[in-house]
């Protein structure tokens, strides 16, 4: 088999992200001791929000909001603005209609739509540390994935703002984006994540606002959460416990599926930990790697395909020049 290119592995991320969301869709909010006896084995419908197998939630719709910013240019305004237009219009919905959003996402696009500078709108609030930013942060690391660590982050840092200000979850989408990129490379994950680990040290310990929040991190910087038995791994909307579960399930799976499938039927919040666990082994495996019945169910299918693709000729035109 031919060696993945980047673009394999841009799109695997893209793609993976918006599988690993539409799984977890239909179980959002039931427990692991609930799915240990149905677990999640494939594409399912109705469940928890009602829809279609294949629907995808706020996780993919903000995503192609952000990818869809990104192809005019960095600026968080016209980013803050398309997410406004999801919520408002429905814009990037796979059914017309916006069925799932975060109570600190809402408050955040209440404020840009008011007028609020989109990187000043998002709570710096120490209970405002969902997982809303880090589920649509990953075109942020594939796009920048080969500049300077200060530029990546300061664009991570200044993206997640625009929903959740406080340092906690800036550092959590840095600590991410750092990951992918490596992914991104060829790394194997427990490389990319033991190097993760080492840079995410260096970078956050220079500024005593992101060095006080290093204890928070303790778990996942310990470079050992692969050694976490599945009891000690929680899976809730908290950013931290998001982070852990997806990278989690990433280093102790052997394949796409395996890993998606393992951070969905962690329950809690399954359609981010999917989402985001997705994005993470779609990178490290490629496109290839998932289950074309699962892509073809997708909603918007054909709309997803042309956006991806457009986004990856923008980070293959960026990665050459």
């Amino acid at each position: 088999m031919k060696p993945l290119s980047t673009r394999d592995r841009i799109l695997g991320g893209l793609w993976g992200a918006s599988v690993g969301d539409a799984l977890g869709v239909p179980v959002e909010f039931k427990n692991r001791f609930v799915l240990s006896s149905d677990p999640i084995t494939g594409m399912r419908g109705h469940g928890s929000h009602h829809q279609p197998a294949g629907t995808w939630s706020d996780d993919t719709s903000l995503t192609l909001c952000a990818i869809e910013s990104l192809l005019y240019g960095f600026n968080t305004d016209d980013m803050g603005q398309r997410f406004v237009d999801w919520l408002q219009q429905n814009r990037w919905t796979p059914w017309g209609d916006v069925f799932d959003i975060g109570l600190t996402t809402m408050d955040a696009l209440s404020r840009v739509a008011k007028g609020t500078k989109a990187e000043e709108a998002g709570s710096r609030d120490e209970h405002s540390n969902g997982n809303g930013s880090l589920m649509r942060i990953l075109p942020l690391a594939l796009l920048f994935a080969s500049e300077p660590v200060d530029l990546l982050l300061d664009h991570v840092h200044r993206a997640s703002a625009i929903t959740h200000g406080h340092p906690r979850s800036q550092m959590a989408c840095g600590f991410y984006c750092m990951l992918v990129a490596k992914l991104l490379k060829g790394f194997t994950p427990l490389d990319a994540y033991l190097q993760t680990v080492e840079e995410f040290n260096s970078h956050y310990q220079k500024e005593p606002l992101f060095a006080a929040q290093l204890p928070r991190f303790s778990r996942l910087i310990s470079g050992n959460i692969h050694v976490k038995n599945s009891d000690d791994i929680v899976s809730s909307g908290y950013v931290l416990h998001t982070l852990e579960a997806s990278i989690w399930s990433l280093l102790t799976s052997n394949s796409f599926a395996e890993t998606v499938l393992k951070a969905v039927n962690l329950g809690g919040d399954t359609d981010t930990t999917g989402c985001v666990a997705g994005g993470l082994a779609g990178v490290f495996y490629g496109s290839r790697a998932i289950r074309e019945d699962w892509i073809k169910i997708l909603a918007r299918k054909g709309d997803l395909d042309c956006l991806y693709h457009e986004f990856a000729d923008l980070c293959e035109t960026k990665k050459g020049s």
